[in-house]
């Protein structure tokens, strides 16, 4: 089994009531302690946490899933898909295990799922307590965000659904092959990432995960409020190399959430899960992030 397969066969794939419709979803639980749940990005899956995972099981009881559309979750066609839907497939996930009070680590995609959850917290509407979130290399500021050209051509209307038929994982990793800092082998990763999103053929929807770049235009002032408003503790684990949400996008961080802890990862890009999962297990076993 390659790296992937043998994750997924640690986890399920679970019935879960999200809106009105029942999904199937992956879920896997490793590890004792309290409480991380693991959010994943675009357009990989909670497998990206694997090497984090590893390094923090022995001290946190984790709780990682697929969002839906990605990895070993449902992955329908035609659907319209939304950040709003997976933060209700998060507090789906919660309620089924029982969860009350949690940390969040997320990354990418999971910051704008995290921001919606921390505005549904300041209007009372969470059931979970929010302890703390972690947040790696995304969109928090949507005027900030560079997407990649195969981004902006999946977001076209015309050119999405076009894309989506005819991608290949030759196009697929070269696509993925920027997001990464040039000194790191990102080749076997890169492969990981095609094979969750491949799985059910979950390439095929590619146009419509996208959307989530709209969602972020059209909901980005309610979800900037929550992230500079919360009394939830927030730290930021950034790779400075990312050409998407990098340097850049941490500037902006410190200038608006001055009282929150950054770590700049100075060699590292848009996957510090994966090319510095050390560094990203280390920040979150520190102290208690500052607000």
């Amino acid at each position: 089994m390659s790296d992937i397969e043998t994750w997924w066969a640690g986890g399920e794939r679970v019935p879960l009531g999200i809106g009105a419709s029942e999904r199937t979803v992956f879920v896997r639980r490793i590890g004792s302690g309290p409480s991380l749940t693991l959010l994943h990005g675009f357009p990989s899956s909670c497998a990206d946490w694997q090497r984090v995972a590893a390094l923090l099981a022995g001290e946190r009881s984790l709780l990682l899933l697929d969002f839906l559309g990605f990895g070993a979750s449902e992955k329908p066609a035609q659907h319209e898909y939304s950040l709003h839907e997976q933060a209700d497939l998060v507090e789906a996930v919660w309620a089924r295990e029982g969860v009350s009070s949690t940390v969040l680590l997320a990354h990418d995609y999971a910051v704008s799922v995290t921001q919606e959850l921390l505005a549904r917290r300041a209007e009372g509407r969470l059931a979970v307590e929010l302890e703390g979130a972690h947040l790696c290399n995304g969109g928090l500021y949507p005027d900030l965000h560079r997407p990649q050209p195969m981004q902006t051509a999946l977001l076209d209307p015309e050119q999405g659904p076009q894309l989506s038929k005819l991608i290949t994982e030759e196009l697929f990793v070269a696509g993925l092959a920027p997001t990464f800092a040039e000194d790191y082998d990102a080749a076997a990763d890169s492969v990981e990432i095609w094979r969750s999103m491949h799985r059910e053929d979950g390439e095929r929807n590619m146009h419509l995960l996208i959307r989530y770049m709209a969602d972020r235009e059209v909901h980005g002032e309610r979800w900037i409020s929550a992230l500079e408003g919360t009394d939830v503790p927030l730290s930021f684990v950034w790779g400075m190399l990312d050409p998407v949400s990098g340097a850049h996008m941490a500037q902006r961080i410190t200038e608006r959430i001055p009282g929150a802890r950054l770590q700049a990862l100075e060699r590292v890009a848009h996957w510090p899960s994966l090319e510095a999962p050390r560094q990203v297990a280390d920040a979150v076993l520190a102290a208690q992030p500052e607000g």
